[in-house]
């Protein structure tokens, strides 16, 4: 660590990830435990996409109101309050979610409380690093959220079999509680800072007058889309795997739950490797690369439900890899082309479509599923569903390539070895 960053910096940003991770071991845990929620809550693909899809819309709306306050009364205010709510929010839902409408309206719940703690994470990051270190930074940050998703999942696949969806909701529920203790202990001395605004330029009218950051958010909604969509169904589409392969339905949604939890290990790496990658080389450049190779898998991924669990796991590692790869790059490059006093704004909105995208992705999944034949068709229905993804992370690599060429976005395309 001390290789990469100056001493001041390692002991906080460590404090920092490691409430991420211990908070966001909740945000996997529906996904985790879904091929038993479907029979036992008596779900369509298209419901279970719908639960998903509304975590989504609410989490959205958590992060743009945060990232507005953020900007109003300091970021770490926000993200101190946001790390503690959210250990009510997974107690709750652990608790008392125990059908679909309780499952819905708690796991919506959740998600309010969550959203202050991701870009207020990413305004504290971008205060206390430089730009030349910031997407390893960055990287380090996210990488926490895919440590905690790995954690949650392997929790889950020991527990389902023990004691079903609900001692897996309890155990992952423990996270929160670690993450907001590390919050307090990373953020007990550090400033709180509010950057004052010009008068009379309004919330969102310097952001969206600024062509790099509208395309910065342009390709984060793409990429939120494609990850999003996968995350919420990958564990699922491992179950049917196993099932495929001769499995009983518990036991594998327990291996689908191992196996993700590779992949996001996987993404962990990704992130620190990216966000390195692109102090070097440039954002705009890693961005394209991640983005054409993930959307490859998608289109890949699907079909090879049936096929020897070392092909897919080798493929869906390189998904995981690419998948997530440009997320941190995505973060760094919108706090270096908006104005300090901006970053909340613009972040907000960001966040605002790019889960609102989010949202959508499951519950399209889960609609295409259903009209294919569901989640025991076979390789067709999953095929088309990540096919869908695909697109997306097209369409995420071509808004890499149009702000590559924007003069304007000029030191987003160039890294540090010119």
């Amino acid at each position: 660590m001390r290789r990469f960053f100056a001493p001041g910096e390692t002991g906080w940003l460590l404090g920092i990830c490691l409430s991420r991770v211990g908070t966001y071991m909740i945000y996997i845990s529906y996904a985790g435990a879904l091929p038993v929620l479907q029979r036992e809550w008596a779900m369509s693909s298209t419901a279970a996409g719908t639960i998903s899809g509304s975590f989504q819309i609410a989490y959205a709306l958590s992060l743009t109101g945060c990232s507005e306050l953020a900007d109003r009364i300091g970021a770490r205010r926000v993200f101190l309050t946001s790390n503690l709510a959210s250990f009510v929010g997974a107690a709750l839902f652990a608790l008392l979610a125990r059908d679909y409408w309780s499952g819905l309206v708690l796991y919506t719940f959740l998600a309010l409380t969550l959203g202050g703690s991701y870009t207020t994470g990413i305004i504290l990051v971008a205060e206390h690093t430089p730009v030349a270190r910031r997407g390893r930074a960055m990287g380090l940050f996210l990488a926490g959220h895919s440590l905690g998703l790995a954690l949650a999942l392997v929790l889950t696949g020991v527990a389902l079999p023990i004691g079903g969806y609900r001692l897996a909701f309890i155990v992952i529920a423990l996270g929160p509680t670690l993450g907001g203790a590390m919050a307090c202990a990373a953020l007990w001395k550090t400033p709180n800072r509010v950057t004052p605004r010009d008068r009379g330029q309004g919330m969102l009218g310097p952001v969206l007058r600024n062509r790099p950051a509208l395309l910065t958010i342009a390709g984060y909604t793409f990429h939120s889309y494609e990850l999003l969509g996968m995350w919420a169904w990958t564990p699922t589409f491992l179950a049917a795997c196993f099932v495929a392969l001769g499995s009983e339905l518990t036991a594998a949604a327990g291996l689908g739950a191992y196996l993700t939890s590779s992949l996001h290990l996987t993404g962990m790496f990704s992130s620190l490797v990216a966000g390195t990658l692109s102090d070097r080389w440039g954002r705009t450049p890693v961005i394209f690369a991640m983005a054409s190779l993930s959307a490859l898998c998608s289109f890949v991924f699907g079909w090879l439900v049936g096929a020897p669990i070392t092909l897919v796991l080798v493929v869906g590692l390189l998904y995981a890899f690419t998948a997530l790869g440009d997320s941190p790059i995505y973060s760094t490059a919108i706090t270096e082309v908006v104005q300090p006093a901006y970053r909340g704004a613009a972040l907000g909105l960001r966040s605002l479509v790019g889960y609102g995208s989010g949202a959508v992705a499951p519950l399209m999944f889960g609609a295409i599923l259903d009209w294919r034949g569901g989640t025991a068709a076979g390789t067709s229905a999953w095929g088309w569903a990540f096919g869908s993804l695909g697109i997306a992370g097209v369409f995420a690599a071509a808004s890499a390539v149009l702000l590559h060429r924007l003069t304007e976005a000029r030191a987003l395309t160039r890294g540090s070895r010119e």
